[in-house]
């Protein structure tokens, strides 16, 4: 059978040495809060909401990566795939929090709902307000009409960096508002070509065969709704922008900003071919597309294939989302 391959040290030390990878790049703007996994600005203002944000490794540049001016304050994590324990989440939420409250953004995921929760309480218990944005992008994870069972994926991308310009200037109450109209105007949906794997296991995630792809395969390997033969670049991002916009649904007349996201190994070649696909494709629906990311956004280790993300916007939210911002993953 065969083995992932990798370039690492101790399997066990992987997700700390690649945080402490993160903050050696970072030129001083992030540190890590002494004794736990976990990284705050250098430069955090005191007079703004407070945006917390957090997950497991193993999706970099998610969540650390998103970590500066215009974007998330602080980011709790946990190990590998697992989520941040409560006590690393609650130390992070009061190193964060200037007073003026502290929102917390994660993917939809048991583990992580619950240890935030736990969280939660606790800081509500040294008067610590806060409030909990969970994101459920992904439409291959559950009907519409069970959205808040829906997984978050790379659509967490776009909710930090709403949350994140209008917590310069927002009221708590504001930013919560329009941070929960991005999350709902945001749609995600993927395609898995091979499986990512586990470092501390040596071992891949799931088994697809060599002449199969899936579609809305989880970034853990969670199940899609389609396993099909391999077609070309074409077909398979007209199936998903034709999931993506009947799930809104997407119209004629709307502006959107579109990700296409490398869930791991996939090439910039694969990437730029699906958005030509998916800019034509959203043209002839009389979509308009405002601005474009591709590459590396939210991955599951080394898993073949991609991801497309789509927030539809309104005037306030594209005139946050064109805010200046600055982290390791997101500049602009």
């Amino acid at each position: 059978m065969r083995k992932p391959k990798k370039l690492i040290n101790e399997p066990l030390n992987v997700a700390q040495e690649q945080f402490e990878g993160l903050l050696s790049v970072m030129s001083g703007k992030l540190e890590a809060l002494p004794g736990i996994t976990a990284a705050i600005r250098t430069d955090l203002p005191s007079d703004k909401v407070a945006i917390l944000t957090g997950g497991g490794a193993g999706h970099e540049p998610l969540f650390a990566g998103y970590v500066g001016h215009g974007l998330a304050d602080a980011a709790a994590l946990g190990d590998i795939f697992a989520a941040p324990p409560p006590n690393v989440i609650l130390q992070t939420t009061e190193a964060v929090n200037n007073g003026k409250g502290v929102i917390y953004i994660y993917g939809n995921y048991a583990g992580d709902n619950m240890n935030f929760d736990i969280a939660a309480e606790l800081a509500d218990d040294d008067d610590i307000k806060t409030h909990t944005i969970r994101v459920w992008d992904d439409v291959a994870s559950a009907p519409l009409e069970k959205i808040t069972e829906r997984r978050g994926t790379a659509g967490d991308v776009y909710v930090l960096k709403i949350a994140g310009a209008a917590s310069l200037s927002y009221s708590f109450e504001d930013v919560v508002k329009v941070t929960e109209r991005a999350r709902d105007n945001t749609r995600s949906i993927g395609v898995a070509l091979s499986a990512g794997s586990v470092p501390q296991t040596n071992t891949f995630n799931f088994e697809l065969p060599d002449d199969e792809l899936e579609i809305g395969m989880g970034l853990h390997g969670e199940p899609g709704v389609a396993r099909e033969k391999m077609s070309s670049a074409d077909e398979v991002v007209t199936k998903l922008i034709d999931q993506l916009c009947d799930d809104l649904p997407y119209q004629k007349g709307d502006e959107v900003c579109l990700l296409v996201n490398n869930l791991g190994s996939s090439t910039y070649m694969e990437l730029l071919i699906a958005s030509r696909k998916a800019h034509a494709l959203l043209a002839e629906r009389g979509i308009s597309v405002h601005h474009t990311l591709v590459g590396n956004y939210c991955t599951s280790q080394e898993m073949s294939g991609y991801s497309l993300t789509m927030l539809k916007l309104d005037e306030e939210i594209k005139s946050l989302y064109d805010l200046p911002c600055d982290s390791f993953a997101l500049r602009n």
